[in-house]
């Protein structure tokens, strides 16, 4: 029987690896189960038992960006790509193909449990941002408004249209592709342009909060919004 934190399925062919992983999760409250593939993976997620997937890269058979593909097609269940692959390109595809997020290995298996708790918080029940009225952020995307802590932020139209987008999923990483996709149709912007609009949006959040790193960078990859 799952505990109330859920159960994970973990779809690892590297032994030693899973028994890690499985030992600190139980320890931290989850029921857990691990595949060596994925054979099975869609009929276990049918089951409707599963919070959350870790899911291996390399692995026998269907590899991981496969199998993430493929779960994306029936579930939108939270994923978290577990890759020894360290290149940018590796980690942009995992993130294009639907993954919530992703450890690169070796990896410290504290790291991963928390990395699991954080996406399970963004995929509570009813944890959007406009039913998260006891949230420090407010994005009202009918008047282009945001507000911190009760204190309405000036944005540009363009800034605003960032904002929104990294805050549709807080805690995800989006990439500079996908952050350019919101500014689909206009002329002139580049990879450059978001940096610029990031560097801005912070600029005027720390006029009021400058302790508070609302948009976080994420090394080789691009952005994400931290609440």
């Amino acid at each position: 029987m799952s505990t109330a934190k859920g159960e994970i399925l973990i779809i690892e062919d590297e032994g030693a690896i899973a028994e890690i992983v499985v030992d600190y999760l139980k320890r931290d409250g989850f029921d857990t189960e691990h595949r060596v593939d994925g054979n099975e993976v869609q009929s276990l997620i049918a089951t409707g038992r599963f919070a959350l997937i870790l899911l291996d890269v390399m692995l026998p058979g269907a590899d991981g960006f496969e199998l993430c593909r493929a779960i994306r097609k029936v579930s939108a269940i939270p994923i978290i790509m577990m890759t020894a692959r360290v290149e940018e390109i590796d980690r942009l595809i995992g993130l294009e193909l639907g993954a919530d997020d992703y450890v690169c290995k070796p990896f410290s298996p504290r790291e991963v449990v928390a990395r699991v708790k954080a996406v399970l918080r963004r995929h509570s029940p009813g944890e959007s941002l406009k039913q998260a009225d006891s949230l420090p952020l407010e994005i009202d995307q009918d008047s282009f408004v945001l507000r911190l802590y009760g204190k309405k932020i000036d944005l540009t139209p363009s800034e605003f249209k960032l904002v929104a987008a990294l805050g549709a999923k807080p805690g995800r990483v989006w990439s500079r592709a996908q952050l350019l996709d919101v500014f689909l149709g206009e002329k002139d912007v580049f990879d450059r342009t978001i940096d610029s609009h990031i560097k801005n949006i912070r600029k005027k959040i720390a006029q009021y909060f400058p302790d508070l790193d609302l948009i976080q960078s994420v090394y080789g990859i691009g952005y994400r919004l931290e609440l």
